[in-house]
């Protein structure tokens, strides 16, 4: 019986000394690692919120005056100025929106300090997919609107030219559909950025908490066996 308490004493203690280690491991990671959690979730809440800015940029319906801010050409007719406004609407929209997008850049050179700078490639395809809305806007309204009823085309230049332009309408404008393809594009990141700030929600010392949960049993059989 002296013996199996003796044990018990120095597994009581061992444990004891562990969960001191593990203890102090664990708060330096928790102290260590708040700036991350809360980096990630800036970086997070940030990227939600830029979804949606770019959702209010291509939302199809617009009023009579937006656009109108668009500086005017010399030579330009009003059929042409009207059409040239309505692809403006989007260089508009983000202007009201831009701090979003300030934002996420802002945060993005932190980001991939603390996860690591392959994380920029992620950077990289969200601005070249919120870019591709503007450039989509430019195409419309210098080229194919324009030349939408106006200009001669047979029957194979006319399918070329009515694919680009529904191809360019879609990144243009949202569809609101599962195949929205820039709904996609953003959906696609969500999943890659979740996917990356996984790790810093997820409970850290599993075997610390095993051994700080068994411990006062330990304690307790070492009491029963001095009694």
């Amino acid at each position: 019986m002296i013996e199996l308490a003796t044990i018990g004493e120095a597994v009581a203690v061992i444990a004891a000394c562990w969960a001191i280690i593990s203890g102090v491991g664990a708060w330096k990671r928790e102290f260590i690692g708040k700036r991350k959690i809360e980096l990630a979730e800036d970086m997070l809440a940030s990227f939600f919120e830029l979804s949606d800015a770019v959702a209010f940029i291509r939302n199809p319906f617009a009023s009579s005056n937006e656009g109108r801010t668009r500086q005017r050409g010399e030579h330009e007719n009003p059929e042409h100025s009207k059409l040239l406004d309505r692809a403006y609407i989007v260089f508009e929209r983000y202007e009201q929106k831009k701090e979003v997008f300030v934002r996420l850049n802002t945060l993005k050179y932190r980001f991939m300090a603390v996860f690591g700078s392959e994380t920029e490639s992620l950077f990289h395809d969200i601005g070249r997919t919120v870019n591709s809305i503007f450039a989509s806007a430019n195409a419309l309204g210098t080229r194919y609107w324009p030349q939408q009823g106006r200009v001669r085309m047979d029957e194979e230049q006319f399918q070329r030219h009515l694919d680009a332009m529904q191809r360019h309408e879609g990144i243009f404008w949202d569809t609101y559909g599962e195949d929205d393809e820039i709904r996609q594009r953003l959906a696609e990141y969500s999943t890659r950025l979740e996917r990356i700030t996984a790790p810093c929600f997820e409970e850290p010392l599993k075997s610390y908490k095993i051994i700080t949960q068994k411990l006062p049993f330990l304690c307790n059989k070492k009491r029963q066996s001095d009694t």
